[in-house]
């Protein structure tokens, strides 16, 4: 395998200024366009109750859609039959009007980048090795990583600010570092279309911002669709353009954040008040229309 991070051979140092000068693989670019869609999807685990219960929505080449909803009304399982992590039990998942069932996983990884809630790596591979693995659908079977393919990881590093970490164990990382390892493999992939599920949970504030405003910029320059689980309402009115609210497994609103976050919508979906307001600069600030109680005074 070859050397990832600060101390890379000078040829690939060099493949990689030229790379990122160049902007990278921009699907804008190229002109590639994918659009994913689930039609009517059902789903449940085990024979039990359906999670997902007749979903339909589709997302195309650069946009960028949030998924919000309370604790078990399906937004991870959506994401997992988005990605073909599961199968449908009723209806199907298709991306350019292929079914997921019916398409090779190379070709799938391709195009479609998945960051999971939670990745567990139990064995000690290095965050070059794991970022590498990213490329493995461009590279044939049992094949052996290119220049190009090192450049690529090494951006992708760069990007979500591991680089430095590249010879480090992924077992010696915190939670937060892993997550950004995980971000950078799917860069890797060079996806047209990139589905997070948390993204940001195991984020302090300045590397949760900094990964959403990396989302923010791959689907404003290079097109890529991005599709996130979200549970702060107020990061998904900032970032996202478009808003889907999920309970009891069905769409109970899909829209700009402007139109579907307000104090009704939110009561009915989280069963919580709540108040929204514009802020100066044009965003919407969601806070529990309640506030804590002031703590009593201890006597003197």
């Amino acid at each position: 395998m070859r050397q990832l991070g600060p101390s890379a051979a000078t040829t690939d140092a060099g493949i990689l200024r030229q790379y990122v000068e160049e902007g990278g693989a921009s699907t804008a670019r190229d002109g590639a366009r994918s659009t994913l869609a689930a039609e009517d999807v059902r789903f449940a685990y085990g024979g039990g109750p359906e999670v997902v219960r007749g979903v339909s929505l589709a997302v195309a080449t650069g946009e960028m859609l949030a998924i919000a909803g309370p604790n078990g009304s399906g937004k991870s399982t959506l994401l997992a039959l988005l990605s073909g992590v599961r199968a449908p039990t009723a209806g199907r998942v298709v991306l350019d009007g292929h079914d997921l069932r019916a398409l090779d996983r190379r070709v799938l990884a391709r195009t479609t980048a998945v960051v999971p809630q939670d990745a567990t790596i139990a064995f000690p591979y290095t965050v070059a090795e794991i970022v590498l693995m990213g490329r493995a659908a461009h590279r044939r079977p049992l094949g052996i990583e290119s220049a190009h393919d090192v450049a690529v990881a090494e951006r992708a590093m760069a990007r979500t600010g591991v680089l430095a970490l590249a010879a480090r164990p992924i077992t010696a990382l915190s939670g937060g570092e892993r997550q950004r390892v995980v971000i950078a493999r799917a860069l890797a992939q060079e996806p047209s279309i990139l589905l997070l599920d948390e993204p940001t949970t195991h984020l302090d504030l300045r590397h949760a911002v900094e990964i959403l405003d990396l989302v923010a910029e791959l689907n404003a320059r290079d097109g890529v669709a991005v599709v996130a689980v979200l549970h702060d309402l107020t990061s998904a009115a900032l970032w996202f353009r478009r808003l889907v609210f999920l309970a009891d497994g069905q769409i109970a609103a899909d829209g700009p954040p402007a139109t579907v976050v307000d104090p009704a919508t939110i009561r009915a979906v989280y069963g919580a008040e709540v108040r929204v307001r514009v802020d100066d600069d044009g965003a919407l600030l969601v806070r529990p229309a309640s506030r804590p109680r002031e703590a009593a005074k201890r006597p003197d």
